[in-house]
């Protein structure tokens, strides 16, 4: 293979933030969109669990958990620093990173799909998840990122799964006394970066062309 493989599904959070350190890397893979409930065999094959994103190495390496893609991609190339933040050490980010992928996102699943979890409480788990994105408004009133002035690992890491939170109920969320994270929010879902790593690509099938990721 001349380019590692990338399975991804466009709104999936997971596949997002991998899709944008790959993009801020300029680590080029051969885009393989996924439709999850139609999973290709070739995905599969290789990576058994069945989710996204898979990045399948040139030489057959498969990283399978999205975190790890990011920490590949940057591995190779951090032209902007996303593993060096402004404030705080490598070690800060990764502790808030944990939170979010944890608990955080134990209660955002209870809370956007309900019909999944049966006897649970939506609201409360509505309420949890409040607290975790109180705590990044705290953060971001006396920052522009998470970590400083720029633009860091956590923030990118981060910034799908409070995407999919507020869009679970857009308008309780807007209502909510959280300035700092809604102007953080809306200055990332705005951006260039973001919108180039979110265009649509069909379905892919074996045989189809693959397009190259990132985008020139």
């Amino acid at each position: 293979m001349t380019r590692p493989i990338l399975y991804s599904f466009r709104r999936c959070p997971y596949a997002m933030r991998a899709r944008l350190a790959l993009a801020v890397s300029g680590l080029e893979c051969r885009l393989r969109e996924v439709v999850l409930r139609d999973k290709p065999a070739a995905m599969l094959e290789v990576s058994p669990k069945g989710t996204v994103p898979v990045l399948v190495l040139e030489n057959g390496e498969v990283i399978e958990e999205s975190f790890e893609v990011m920490q590949h991609a940057l591995g190779r190339h951090d032209p902007e620093n996303w593993l060096d933040p402004e404030d705080g050490t490598l070690d800060d980010m990764l502790a808030l990173i944990e939170v979010c992928d944890g608990p955080f996102k134990h209660n955002l699943d209870r809370y956007k799909y309900t019909t999944r979890y049966e006897g649970e409480d939506s609201n409360q788990h509505r309420a949890e998840g409040l607290r975790f994105l109180e705590q990044l408004n705290e953060r971001l009133k006396t920052r522009e990122q998470l970590f400083g002035a720029r633009v860091s690992l956590a923030d990118m890491a981060i910034m799908p799964f409070v995407r999919q939170f507020a869009n679970a109920d857009r308008e309780w969320f807007d209502a909510q006394p959280l300035e700092a994270l809604q102007r953080w929010l809306k200055g990332h879902l705005e951006s260039a970066r973001f919108r180039a790593v979110m265009p649509k690509f069909k379905q892919w099938q074996p045989g189809d062309n693959e397009p190259v990721f990132p985008q020139a």
